[in-house]
């Protein structure tokens, strides 16, 4: 069975799980906390994915990275991943919950790429852009630096691909200069 599917059962069991027991908002809330911090800090998505490491070490860095911080349904699910090995799946696991978390309440979830970082002024734009285009009033956007852009912005909306960067109008012209289809013209 591929990863993303494995990831995505299990998200989709947490999903449920926290919806029975009310704590959806939270369990939500320690997906992104455990994401970013997996994000910011090397050494932990390391120790999560390594096979050297043994599950039992494994969950007590878990536990003492995360302990008091979030929900008791969090740590369960880190405490059974452990016991299963699946441990190395989590920062896939809190991508689907995101996902499939967003999905549940008809979030849009969009990430926008500039060579800057946006204003609020510019946010906001760009958030009813995804409104417009999806026909969602939740927006969730996610925004992301990429200085070689040189300028414009790069959105992305599920499969949907709106690519107004200067990195890519450059290249667009460079293929045309290149394809010489205008010889035939002199």
């Amino acid at each position: 069975m591929s990863d993303i599917r494995v990831a995505s059962r299990y998200a989709k069991s947490l999903l449920e799980l926290a919806q029975e027991q009310g704590a959806l908002e939270e369990v939500n809330r320690d997906m992104q906390l455990f994401t970013k911090t997996v994000q910011q800090n090397r050494d932990l998505a390391m120790a999560i994915s390594s096979p050297i490491i043994q599950n039992a070490k494994k969950q007590a860095i878990l536990k003492a990275v995360f302990f008091g911080k979030v929900h008791k349904l969090t740590l369960a699910i880190f405490e059974v991943l452990s016991r299963k090995n699946r441990e190395s799946f989590l920062p896939l696991i809190a991508k689907q919950f995101e996902s499939q978390y967003a999905e549940s309440q008809g979030i849009k979830i969009a990430q926008i790429v500039t060579p800057f970082a946006l204003t609020p002024e510019l946010r906001t734009n760009f958030e009813k852009l995804v409104s417009q285009k999806t026909g969602s009033s939740k927006v969730q956007l996610t925004e992301k630096v990429d200085t070689s852009l040189i300028g414009g912005y790069v959105l992305n909306i599920g499969d949907l691909q709106i690519d107004e960067s200067v990195k890519s109008k450059l290249a667009g012209l460079k293929v045309q200069m290149l394809d010489k289809s205008y010889e035939h013209l002199i």
